[in-house]
């Protein structure tokens, strides 16, 4: 996952040894800055007692600066978003010690040794302890380096260490559902299905056109803010490069001036120059336009063909290319019903971000 968050100096991520080349592969693949790598240990407190020690000033071969306070994350949480992070750095400025919390969802009960009921816990009184935690970091650091073994071997929960060893009281902060942990293959089915999500909520279009509001690419736009939730309008090379910084993965090029490629190969180019879709893959709907009554069809149609051969190169970048074709007849009505059909079938594109059908003509 690429860092975005601009506030975090250094990433520490301890990987087990037989890993270690695959992770440096990964990282060098896609572009990640900030980050180093450790060896882990055997359990879970082992790994960040290895992380903290690779910021630590005490240690010879450390190359990290000691940060003021650290947050501990698990892998397995991707989905954490910069409040949360930001929430629990906050706090513990002040308290030492800070971690995200959740309601629990199961009564938590406990077993006899004859396996049968011993006693259940109260629900609505307890909560489950949750990624991310932060700490200043000489609390977390010295509470580890006090540490039993007993503890180090067993222990799961940092929050417990603080207060056990430095006698920190950690400030718990709600955290989003967002928090869940991808365990299982099915996991996996689910995190692919909110990053689809997700990168579909921000839609970038891009137009060559100043003319006035009343103009069909703009009533087009109207349309589409009806499909979808966030939308972003980009008239000039200057404003899309802002946007690519910004990491938008859904384009509309609304090719209104020309009956050709023109716009769409500008912004193809960019996308290319911008290593954007090295990650995740990005959609460019290329939209035109036809005027029956004064463009023929079938030269309309020929001159848009080229769109699969487009289609075929930049699909090896990861970026998944569609064009449609909308009619401009004169009348209102069917004007109106054309720009609506061609507005939910840009949503469906973005959302459904099918590589099948990609280098398509579609005709609204």
């Amino acid at each position: 996952m690429k860092v975005r968050v601009c506030w975090i100096k250094d990433i520490v991520v301890a990987v087990t040894g037989e890993n270690m080349e695959a992770m440096k592969g990964i990282i060098q693949r896609y572009q990640h800055k900030r980050i180093s790598l450790v060896e882990a240990g055997v359990t879970r407190h082992r790994s960040i007692f290895n992380g903290l020690k690779a910021l630590a000033e005490d240690q010879p071969n450390s190359r990290l600066s000691k940060p003021e306070v650290v947050i501990i994350h698990d892998a397995v949480r991707p989905f954490v978003e910069e409040d949360v992070l930001f929430q629990v750095v906050t706090a513990a400025k002040e308290y030492g010690a800070s971690g995200a919390i959740r309601p629990l969802v199961s009564t938590v009960i406990s077993p006899s040794t004859e396996g049968c009921l011993d006693y259940s816990l109260e629900r609505a009184r307890h909560r489950a302890s949750e990624m991310p935690q932060a700490f200043l970091f000489d609390v977390i650091y010295e509470a580890y380096r006090q540490c039993s073994d007993h503890d180090l071997e067993f222990g799961t929960e940092c929050l417990h260490l603080a207060l056990k060893y430095c006698h920190i009281k950690a400030k718990l902060v709600e955290g989003s559902p967002d928090l869940w942990k991808v365990t299982y293959k099915r996991d996996l089915y689910a995190a692919e299905s909110i990053i689809k999500e997700r990168i579909s909520q921000q839609i970038c279009v891009v137009m060559d056109t100043k003319e006035d509001e009343e103009h069909v690419g703009h009533r087009l736009e109207e349309m589409l803010k009806n499909e979808l939730n966030h939308m972003k309008k980009v008239t000039s090379g200057k404003d899309l490069q802002q946007i690519l910084l910004e990491q938008c993965y859904s384009f509309v090029c609304v090719n209104v001036m020309t009956s050709d490629f023109e716009e769409t190969h500008k912004l193809l180019n960019m996308l290319e120059e911008s290593n954007l879709s090295i990650l995740y893959p990005v959609v460019v709907i290329s939209v035109h336009f036809l005027d029956y009554k004064s463009v023929p069809f079938g030269q309309t149609m020929e001159n848009l063909m080229p769109i699969r051969e487009f289609a075929k190169e930049v699909k090896k970048r990861n970026i998944l290319l569609y064009g449609l074709l909308i009619y401009y007849p004169q009348d209102e009505q069917k004007l109106k019903e054309s720009l609506r059909q061609g507005a939910t079938i840009i949503a469906a594109l973005i959302k459904e971000r099918n590589s099948g059908l990609t280098g398509q003509l579609l005709i609204a």
